[in-house]
């Protein structure tokens, strides 16, 4: 007669999953497939998908397992006309930085789906949060900030898999969102996540499509010692 052991190590072998040739390739699609998104239909997102999303986000790795991150759903219609205000001025103030054919092209862009979106996420770090113990931060504290960045990474994926289009909008001043939104001192401002149905559908960049800049191959970025 034999048993199965119980022991901890084959617990977790056994109980893990196995992702086969036909998931990858999905995951490879979801990859290839997850843009950012400017463009909008207006309609509202299913009930409960929001929160489904964010509880997927909640398990992104965190250095010391610290979960940094921090959510503000902004569904003011005051407080998102003040962000598209804070937008357009920060824009204003980038497309002065070009000149010429580029300073042209930048303008034609379309940098950000605020208007259109159903749902804002503001998302913020805490730089002192108690979960953690300060474990793993002592020499790189900006591994909170990077934290976040995998939780919205994380949430990208989750929206992309049910349909949502996410559009990361990096054209404004953090310090007025903080202030208008009204956070805690601690929090610093990663990321304004526009989230809604896309308008259209493409695997390739917004960016590139416009001919503002061409994806380059990955080997170009690896350096080996």
């Amino acid at each position: 007669m034999t048993t199965e052991s119980s022991s901890p190590s084959s617990a977790f072998q056994s109980s893990a999953p196995v992702f086969d040739a036909t998931f990858q390739a999905q995951f490879e699609a979801l990859l290839r497939w997850r843009r950012d998104v400017r463009r909008f239909r207006p309609d509202a997102l299913p009930e409960g998908l929001l929160d489904r999303l964010l509880a997927l986000a909640d398990l992104a790795p965190s250095v010391g397992l610290s979960q940094p991150w921090r959510f503000v759903r902004v569904t003011s219609p005051d407080l998102r006309r003040e962000i598209v205000a804070n937008f357009e001025a920060a824009n204003a103030a980038a497309l002065a930085d070009y000149s010429g054919s580029r300073a042209a092209l930048y303008a034609r862009l379309k940098l950000a789906g605020l208007r259109e979106a159903p749902e804002h996420l503001a998302v913020f770090a805490e730089l002192t949060p108690e979960a953690g113990q300060g474990l793993g931060r002592r020499t790189m504290p900006e591994t909170l900030q990077y934290s976040v960045v995998c939780a919205v990474h994380t949430l990208w994926l989750a929206a992309r898999a049910a349909g949502i289009g996410v559009g990361w909008v990096s054209i404004l001043e953090p310090h007025a969102v903080a202030r208008a939104l009204a956070v805690p001192g601690s929090w610093h401002m990663v990321a304004y996540l526009c989230l809604g149905y896309p308008e259209e559908e493409h695997t390739d960049p917004e960016l590139e499509r416009h001919g503002w800049q061409d994806r380059t191959p990955g080997e170009t970025r690896l350096l080996t010692r």
